[in-house]
């Protein structure tokens, strides 16, 4: 069952040259559980697409569909509470939020949410990630492997149905970065969480069980 369909999707900006189209006539589809890795040059349109299977952006034309919902057909408010009950994000520049402790910062998605029990759950999780005798340090006083730890703890601390990374090692060195992919990948298998990265990095990209290459807008 696909969790994640792209049908016809174009995204077309302005520049000071005139229109430019970043994604050209995309189509896709993900099955719920599956790791998808995309890949392609700088500039290729990789970080636009995810942006719009992610409804952080809308398409200029076309639709994307995530976990049966459209999402070009849902207002800012609605595309922000799908993403809130479904999507976990895990960003190359991790943004965590600096003034909180690494167990607030993984607590913040559920008590958005509402979740009474956010504290235990965001404990487990950190736990579960090897950052458990962690919980009370600030972003500034951990390493950037166990910041992207938190940020993957925070992804995934609400069971989200898509997890979607953008360069997820790209501030890491090869050793922190693999750590982080085991844990990614393990996650994604315990929890059958799909799993939509954008990568530079050829090693990452061939642990997922499909890689799509993308080039001028287009899956090549």
């Amino acid at each position: 069952m696909s969790v994640l369909k792209a049908e016809n999707i174009t995204k077309e900006v302005t520049s000071p040259e005139g229109p430019l189209t970043i994604v050209r006539e995309l189509s896709l589809e993900i099955a719920a559980g599956e790791s998808v890795a995309i890949v392609g040059p700088s500039g290729a349109g990789k970080s636009t697409l995810l942006a719009l299977l992610a409804g952080l952006d809308t398409p200029t034309s076309g639709r994307v569909l995530l976990a049966g919902e459209d999402l070009t057909a849902l207002d800012e408010d609605g595309r922000a509470r799908l993403r809130a009950e479904r999507v976990g994000f895990v960003f190359q520049a991790f943004h965590l939020i600096p003034a909180l402790t690494a167990l607030e910062n993984v607590m913040l998605p559920l008590e958005l949410a509402g979740r009474r029990d956010a504290g235990a759950l965001a404990a487990q999780t950190l736990e579960r990630v090897g950052l458990g005798a962690r919980t009370g340090h600030y972003p500034r006083q951990l390493s950037g492997g166990e910041q992207q730890r938190v940020a993957l703890a925070r992804a995934f601390v609400t069971r989200p149905t898509v997890l979607f990374a953008d360069e997820p090692t790209g501030n890491l060195d090869s050793a922190t970065g693999t750590r982080v992919c085991d844990l990614l990948f393990g996650m994604n298998r315990d929890l059958s969480t799909t799993v939509v990265l954008v990568t530079h990095d050829r090693a990452l990209a061939t642990r997922c069980g499909r890689v799509l290459h993308m080039d001028a807008g287009r899956l090549a």
